[in-house]
């Protein structure tokens, strides 16, 4: 998928050679320079990501440990958690020092070792928000960015006011996703509940570092 510069620069080439080698009355030429402008619009308006449910993923024999955070009953509290809320439970986990785990760790780890990495501080937070009555949380693992070499965990949380990507591994607030980019936070899959989704598009969003 190109970003949305590349698309810019890729139709303003192809309109250009278009434009030098038509002629006055050139109706065919003339069909084929529109269609080549909406076939490209088309593209670039559809390259969005989309969850599709699956019965299963490769991460499922890793992600045993935590399978009873993610399919626990969700809380009594409100399902418009507090924004601000949200944010402190951010910055608490932002403070934990970076530590690579080869198994995803339980937030009860998390919470209380010295260290944790990007898995076990977006599992950590799924249960605080979960446990809140928090609705529209998946669990995410993708990509940083489209050029990394190794996955990442995060949260999208999908609510009335607005959809978020939530980042305790970077990010110490949460990110709307208004301020889209592509190529950043590329979903692979995803988890929430007992469902399991694969994204079928790469897409993203940038968050504020």
């Amino acid at each position: 998928m190109l970003p949305s510069v590349a698309w810019a620069v890729l139709m303003v080439i192809i309109t250009n050679m278009i434009l030098i080698s038509l002629r006055p009355y050139d109706v065919k030429k003339i069909f084929l320079f529109v269609i080549t402008l909406v076939c490209l619009s088309s593209a670039a308006c559809f390259a969005q990501s989309s969850l599709l449910l699956v019965a299963a993923t490769p991460y499922d024999h890793q992600m045993n440990r935590i399978e009873s955070v993610l399919t626990a009953k969700s809380g009594p509290g409100k399902a418009n958690v507090s924004l601000d809320v949200v944010n402190r439970w951010m910055a608490d986990l932002r403070a934990i020092p970076y530590g690579f785990s080869p198994q995803w760790k339980t937030p009860s780890e998390v919470q209380g070792g010295p260290v944790a990495d990007c898995k076990g501080k977006a599992v950590a937070l799924y249960q605080k928000m979960h446990a809140a009555g928090a609705q529209g949380v998946k669990l995410v693992i993708g990509k940083r960015t489209s050029v990394s070499r190794k996955t990442h965990a995060w949260l999208e949380w999908t609510t009335e006011a607005g959809n978020y990507v939530l980042d305790p591994t970077i990010n110490w607030n949460a990110c709307r996703t208004e301020k889209v980019g592509h190529g950043n936070y590329v979903p692979l899959y995803a988890f929430s509940g007992t469902h399991k989704y694969r994204a079928t598009v790469a897409s993203g969003l940038f968050a504020n570092n």
